[in-house]
């Protein structure tokens, strides 16, 4: 559903939900998300419901993800560095006394 055009001149190492894997320097973590086929990037702290990056500019906030243990950070919104810690986030996040 979601490729690549061509292929990245530079890469750099994340971490996906636990997966190490190599990404184009200058990607989004929305984009990568997206690339990697993951069905969805939170769920919605009331009912549960699964959402994933729907506007792609940080106006709907459906891409909200946890990026190196802070929660509710816009992956449409944020790119990628060398190390990033990336997952996905269920509901509103662990509180601030969890992490």
């Amino acid at each position: 559903m979601f490729k690549q055009l061509s292929e990245p001149l530079e890469t750099i190492s994340v971490t996906l939900n636990g997966h190490k894997i190599d990404a184009a320097k200058g990607m989004t973590v929305a984009a990568l998300a997206l690339s990697q086929n993951l069905p969805y990037t939170r769920t919605t702290p009331v009912s549960g419901a699964r959402r994933a990056p729907f506007c792609m500019m940080g106006v709907c906030y459906d891409c909200l993800m946890m990026i190196d243990g802070i929660p509710n950070q816009r992956a449409c919104a944020t790119l990628l560095s060398e190390g990033m810690r990336i997952e996905t986030q269920q509901a509103n996040g662990p509180d601030w006394g969890e992490r």
